[in-house]
């Protein structure tokens, strides 16, 4: 495959990286324009949210680059990419650490956030397979993902506009957010996502764990993104659930791209789907 060598949006060029002595990705090249919407798909344990990793700063990269709007990000610590503009909607839920919350103590954003750090370890209980601390609500979550703004009335704005987008977080602002449906943490997740000033928002696998009908709603907000002009990298597994929306697919296995085309092509490929996605 060609190499990008486009100055605008993002673009990824032979990346390789992985974890301790083993390379997860030998090779990555991808690119996107501002507006797309581009899908990585692929078996489970082959690289997919490997590479969002490498792209938001929490891996390092070994080889290749990775460029935003003609910079360069690679080898930049995972907060100044994201003061660069990458969001990073993770899988599943984050855990919320008591350094977040002492930002927004200081701030005079939180509501509930306790006094010390012990208090925080008390107070951590499990949902799944996935650590939460209990006391923050959802209004909180979504200003965590604003804690690189100072402009507090820019900030607000961008809090209208996700409880316009999704307006169950504006009814349950004041809920811990915690106790909410596995649906509504991760449009929790996303709202948080759209609290930062970003250029481009990589979404790792929404659908993961949920029931149809959730996901469905998850991705109206996901097409409404691109509606309005966002720029997505988006990670899934099942490519019908992008065939409406997505620019470009690629397929990814054992760490490289083995096709890469407009998903309407992919879903005709049935020698593609059964080998690397088991339909």
């Amino acid at each position: 495959m060609a190499e990008p060598t486009k100055a605008t949006g993002l673009v990824v060029n032979g990346l390789v990286t992985g974890y301790d002595a083993r390379n997860v990705l030998t090779g990555v090249s991808l690119s996107l324009d501002p507006g797309e919407l581009v899908t990585v798909v692929g078996p489970n344990g082959h690289g997919k949210s490997t590479l969002l990793r490498a792209i938001s700063g929490l891996l390092p990269v070994r080889k290749g680059s990775i460029s935003l709007n003609g910079r360069t990000i690679s080898g930049q610590p995972a907060h100044r990419v994201a003061a660069d503009g990458v969001i990073h909607v993770p899988q599943g839920d984050l855990p919320v650490s008591y350094t977040h919350l002492d930002v927004y103590k200081r701030q005079g954003f939180c509501m509930s956030c306790p006094e010390e750090p012990e208090t925080v370890a008390e107070d951590m209980f499990e949902i799944g397979p996935t650590f939460y601390f209990a006391p923050p609500r959802v209004l909180e979550n979504l200003l965590m993902g604003a804690y690189l703004d100072s402009d507090q009335a820019a900030v607000a704005r961008r809090l209208d506009e996700v409880f316009t987008l999704l307006p169950k977080l504006a009814e349950r602002q004041t809920q811990i957010a915690a106790s909410l449906s596995g649906g509504e943490r991760r449009m929790v997740g996303i709202g948080r996502g759209l609290m930062m000033k970003g250029s481009v928002m990589l979404i790792d696998e929404p659908s993961l764990g949920l029931a149809p009908i959730i996901i469905e709603q998850i991705y109206e907000v996901i097409a409404r993104l691109k509606a309005s002009g966002r720029t997505i990298l988006l990670v899934e597994e099942n490519p019908a659930r992008v065939a409406d929306i997505a620019d470009r697919i690629h397929l990814l296995d054992n760490g490289a791209f083995v096709w890469s085309g407009e998903p309407s092509v992919l879903l005709q490929r049935d020698e593609l789907l059964a080998t690397y996605l088991g339909g």
